[in-house]
């Protein structure tokens, strides 16, 4: 019997199957690589966003220190450059202060569509031609 995969029907903003954000750091909030949600994942962490000095700066100074590692967590800290599933009002939050992180669309989860427009999104896309 073949076992159930979320990531197998999971959709991105463009409608297409979700790709994997990152696995070097290991991301999301099954830590699968990849930016899928559930009713359990609270903060939502949905939208794969390359990290920034600016934006690592900002979310340290709204209480969530991402740059500092927690090795009892297995949490190594994050640098610039390094792609993480952010949480979906966090982003929303940084984009409204100015300084909110590129973001790869084919790897950030539809469900980021309730707290930003897709434009918003394509504004801030690696992934985009």
């Amino acid at each position: 019997m073949r076992r159930f995969d979320p990531n197998e029907f999971a959709r991105n903003v463009l409608g297409e199957k979700l790709q994997s954000c990152s696995e070097r750091p290991m991301t999301g909030f099954f830590r699968d690589g990849c930016c899928n949600t559930s009713p359990e994942d609270a903060g939502v962490h949905t939208v794969c966003a390359v990290m920034t000095a600016e934006f690592l700066e900002f979310s340290k100074g709204r209480g969530n220190d991402l740059s500092t590692p927690v090795p009892e967590f297995g949490f190594p800290g994050l640098q610039p450059g390094d792609r993480w599933c952010l949480c979906a009002p966090r982003w929303r939050e940084a984009l409204d202060a100015g300084c909110a992180p590129r973001v790869v669309l084919g790897a950030t989860h539809e469900a980021s569509l309730e707290f930003a427009s897709l434009a918003d999104f394509k504004k801030h896309a690696i992934d985009l031609s």
